[in-house]
């Protein structure tokens, strides 16, 4: 077991481990890949990046395995280009990262790690998408009311709110068209998420019929 567990450079770098080392890559490479697109969006561009990010951490750092700090940089460097320009959510970072370290281990030889760590965590992500952990409130709403400036926001639709939601708060208040209406963010949590049209016919009566919007919170918060 420690012989299979060990490193499968032993001297100098011949071409037969080379070869083995980048084909364990692409194929660990694949198989998180094939998680990643389970039940999760993603871009062919993308899923591709994260087949061929191991073997290029894992050349990068078989070519400068006498120091192994700088390997390490450049072949963080490599994987964190796409996240400079475009924003990227937590699981593609995660997905980068993992596919970063198996090329690490892999660059340093431990092919066998590197399977186990990639069918370790490939699981742990296929179970984490398979079921409800994580998962955000489903009765969570963004509600944004336009009213006139002489309408007092404070109360109007405290009796409102309260009937629907078993907890809200007031997020921001915005002015619109000079001054002349106010836009009030609330969050809140819905006492049943069907009733929805409900509330917003009683808050039309209340804002004189002006623009009402209710949405589940951005998933912006999921970029990091």
């Amino acid at each position: 077991m420690a012989n299979i567990l060990g490193s499968i450079f032993t001297g100098s770098l011949t071409l037969g481990q080379f070869m083995l080392a980048i084909a364990a890559s692409m194929i660990m490479g694949l198989i998180l890949a094939i998680v990643f697109m389970h039940k999760n969006t993603y871009t062919k561009s993308f899923i591709s990046a994260l087949v061929l990010l191991p073997a290029v951490e894992t050349v990068v750092i078989m070519m400068v395995n006498d120091n192994f700090g700088v390997g390490l940089s450049v072949a963080g460097s490599f994987a964190l280009i796409r996240f400079r320009s475009v924003k990227g959510n937590a699981k593609e970072l995660v997905a980068v990262f993992i596919a970063m370290t198996i090329g690490i281990i892999c660059g340093t030889g431990y092919v066998a790690l590197a399977g186990i760590f990639t069918l370790l965590l490939s699981a742990v992500m296929l179970g984490l998408t398979l079921t409800d952990f994580g998962k955000a409130n489903d009765a969570e709403r963004c509600l944004k009311i336009t009213i006139p400036e002489s309408l007092n926001y404070d109360e109007v639709f405290t009796d409102i709110l309260n009937k629907y939601a078993s907890s809200w708060q007031l997020e921001s208040i915005k002015t619109l068209t000079l001054g002349s209406l106010f836009r009030v963010e609330y969050s809140l949590n819905m006492k049943d998420p069907s009733e929805v049209k409900e509330m917003i016919d009683e808050l039309r009566v209340r804002n004189g019929n002006l623009e009402i919007m209710c949405a589940r919170p951005s998933t912006n918060r999921e970029e990091l």
